[in-house]
């Protein structure tokens, strides 16, 4: 559900100077980067110190909560295919425990360069319920006198305390105070980090208007649900685990946290104090700890990155592409999956595709990407990438994976490009030799953008299990979820939706109409398809 921008390693082998590939023709000139013209932050009372972090031993304890419970949601993972502008909309459920662990790769480790601060490869998942913090009567100054007693009647009730750990209730707190200056917020992080560790600087990409507050809202995300640790340590270490590939080291993150704190205590100066201080400063260390140890285990078992060959391009319309690529060396994933793809006309910046197929045996991965406006990687995937291309692969992620210990149908939907991980889910069910029942419904604006239907009517007709029906908006005059709606009921079935972030807010409310469970439905993560820019 990564996507994102974020950054790569700059070793001399990514980006400025040389390149670890050199493209055919240079890439058109950056937009200007609007964090350059962010105001120069006054150097004025730095926050407590955080504390140093990435030592090998056991990650700090998370604030106390005897009964950390995870929401209820919908299973969450690959984002769009090519979602390019972010829109807002209601963040998605988090997801629930994956069901299908990630694999890990069998080649040997690759040595990490030094690179980037941490960046938000995938905005959070989590559920955004900041809670608003209390408003304090204003006190009427009289002249003292006893007061006339009150009938018990008319005693005012107590205020319900707000819930959560004493920590998780300060950063609450905290992230009321800034909601309505954001912006601020986020212009005044980034400032503050580039004028107090400019070496920082070129590690990000050229242009920040794509960057912009991912960073930030992660951090800030992952430290209100500081209590739910089972979803959180999750969240976490995969994020850890996919930072590798930019080269984030563990002395990156005390200078991230100071400057989030340091930001924060600016705008938040209205209920800021010494212990909400110390609650930012508990919870980041928690978020760092975490990060830092997944991304050290995952060194001794996978390589922070691939690079991978173009070998073939197919166009299937004038803005969509296949694009299959071979990885230098295997590649091991889950159909369903996705992963994080640089290319070299746009050097740091990473996109979200998911897999199109399920793992072959000649090792080649393809991928489905549709050019949208103003994106950069996706328009140089579609329009400028040849066969001979080099590109880079960050680690597979999500968690939309088939669960074959049951029995149960699967109802999958995808919408435009958002084919291409249920075509992979698909051949998944049919290399495991099950049959059980797969009902697939394919939703496009035009039969012009049924680009894979050929592909999806010859898999129906190898397998008898599996049923392919095409949903064309401007021919059926409803919306996809609408039609899926109408042929249920589903309640025996596990869902899978993929596809535009519209599509998948009414496709689950759909499908929870239609008897499904929230916990038996899985999709591409709503938060990161709105910040999938590109």
């Amino acid at each position: 559900m990564d996507a994102p921008t974020t950054t790569s390693a700059d070793n001399g082998s990514s980006g400025g100077g040389g390149g670890w590939f050199t493209p055919r023709a240079n890439p058109t000139t950056a937009p200007d980067s609007d964090a350059e013209t962010a105001e120069r932050p006054a150097e004025g009372r730095r926050p407590a110190a955080i504390r140093p972090v990435g030592r090998p031993g056991a990650a700090p304890e998370a604030p106390a909560d005897d009964t950390p419970a995870p929401p209820d949601g919908a299973r969450t993972g690959a984002p769009d295919q090519g979602r390019e502008a972010p829109e807002s909309i209601p963040p998605s459920a988090p997801p629930a425990a994956q069901h299908a662990p990630s694999p890990t790769a069998s080649s040997p480790a690759a040595a990490t360069s030094p690179g980037p601060v941490p960046t938000a490869l995938t905005p959070t998942p989590f559920a955004s319920t900041v809670a608003s913090p209390p408003t304090a009567a204003a006190e009427e100054h009289a002249p003292a006198q006893r007061p006339a007693p009150v009938p018990p009647a008319e005693e005012a009730t107590p205020a319900p305390a707000e819930a959560g750990s004493p920590d998780a209730v300060l950063i609450r707190r905290a992230m009321a105070e800034v909601a309505p200056v954001s912006d601020k917020v986020t212009s005044y992080f980034y400032a503050l980090l580039f004028v107090r560790h400019p070496d920082l600087r070129s590690l990000f990409p050229a242009a920040m208007d794509t960057q912009r507050d991912r960073l930030l809202r992660a951090l800030l995300t992952a430290a209100e649900h500081i209590d739910n640790k089972d979803v959180l340590v999750d969240y976490l270490q995969n994020l850890g685990r996919g930072h590798r590939k930019y080269g984030t080291r563990a002395e990156h993150y005390p200078a991230v946290g100071e400057c989030l704190i340091g930001a924060l205590s600016k705008y938040a100066a209205g209920v800021w104090n010494p212990e909400m201080e110390a609650a930012w400063v508990r919870a980041y260390t928690t978020i760092s700890q975490v990060m830092i140890d997944a991304a050290a285990a995952d060194e001794l078992r996978a390589p922070a990155w691939w690079y991978a060959e173009i070998v073939t391009h197919d166009m299937r319309t004038p803005d969509v592409a296949v694009v299959t690529v071979r990885p230098d060396q295997p590649y091991p994933f889950l159909a369903g999956q996705y992963t994080s793809l640089e290319t070299p006309w746009w050097p740091r910046i990473w996109r979200h595709y998911s897999f199109a197929s399920a793992p072959r045996s000649d090792g080649l991965l393809s991928f489905h990407v549709k050019a949208v406006p103003a994106g950069w990687v996706s328009n140089a995937l579609v329009h400028r990438a040849r066969p001979g291309d080099i590109i880079r692969l960050g680690p597979p992620a999500g968690s939309m994976t088939v669960d074959h210990t049951t029995d149960s149908g699967l109802l999958c939907v995808g919408g435009g490009t958002g084919i291409a991980p249920i075509k992979a889910l698909v051949e998944d069910v049919a290399e495991h030799g099950e049959r059980r029942s797969v009902e697939v419904f394919y939703g496009a604006r035009t039969d012009h953008d049924l680009y894979d239907i050929d592909t999806m009517l010859r898999l129906q007709q190898t397998h008898p299990w599996l049923s392919v029906r095409a949903i064309i908006d401007q021919q059926a005059h409803q919306q996809l979820p609408d039609a899926v709606r109408a042929y249920g009921p589903w309640n025996e079935f596990d869902a899978y939706l993929s596809g535009p972030p519209g599509m998948i807010r009414s496709g689950v409310n759909a499908l929870r109409d239609s008897g499904i469970p929230s916990d038996r439905i899985r999709h591409d993560s709503v938060e990161e398809l709105v910040a999938a820019g590109s």
